[in-house]
């Protein structure tokens, strides 16, 4: 197997690991909007999301992440040169904030399972966003390396997040406008 083919498998399990990244947050979202609704509904629906999370966890999240981790950690061993690269330190100080999003997602999949929602669903919206944010900074790294001005990179980050954060907010103003004027 060549470096190539390693790196293709690592970028279909990154999409993989991200697609579960994105959408097991918005599960939680659901679930939680779940909740104020009539006891026979709310179990339905607890039982039906209890059931996608699970499986989402253990058939795809859990799974590409390590495959990702796995061919990650062959390219580097095929190039241990990029260990020593700014960019690649960076990257993976940004894979390291990954996994802790993707394990705390874990403590709030066990939470939720126990019927703890400590967080609200703007909340949990807010916190699906974070992924996109790891995604951005991720990518950007490896495809830029070494031309990428850091502070530019940094601020363009932060204004990114801001954005992401300001239309998540705008999203729920519009959805709650939209409920208020059902007939």
């Amino acid at each position: 197997m060549t470096y190539l083919h390693v790196k293709a498998l690592h970028i279909i399990f990154v999409v993989s690991w991200f697609a579960g990244l994105f959408y097991l947050p918005r599960l939680f979202v659901y679930h939680t909007e779940a909740q104020p609704l009539p006891d026979r509904e709310r179990k339905v629906l607890f039982a039906q999301f209890t059931k996608f999370e699970k499986l989402l966890w253990n058939a795809i999240m859990t799974p590409a992440m390590w495959l990702t981790l796995l061919t990650g950690a062959t390219m580097l061993y095929i190039t241990p040169d990029w260990l020593n690269q700014g960019w690649m330190q960076l990257k993976l100080a940004f894979v390291l904030g990954l996994l802790g999003y993707h394990f705390y997602s874990r403590k709030l999949l066990l939470e939720i399972r126990q019927e703890q929602f400590r967080f609200s669903s703007l909340q949990l919206r807010l916190w699906n966003e974070v992924a996109t944010v790891f995604l951005f900074s991720i990518v950007f790294l490896v495809v830029l390396k070494n031309t990428l001005d850091w502070i530019w990179g940094v601020v363009g980050l932060i204004a990114f997040a801001v954005l992401i954060m300001s239309a998540v907010r705008i999203a729920k103003k519009i959805r709650e406008k939209k409920q208020g004027q059902v007939p």
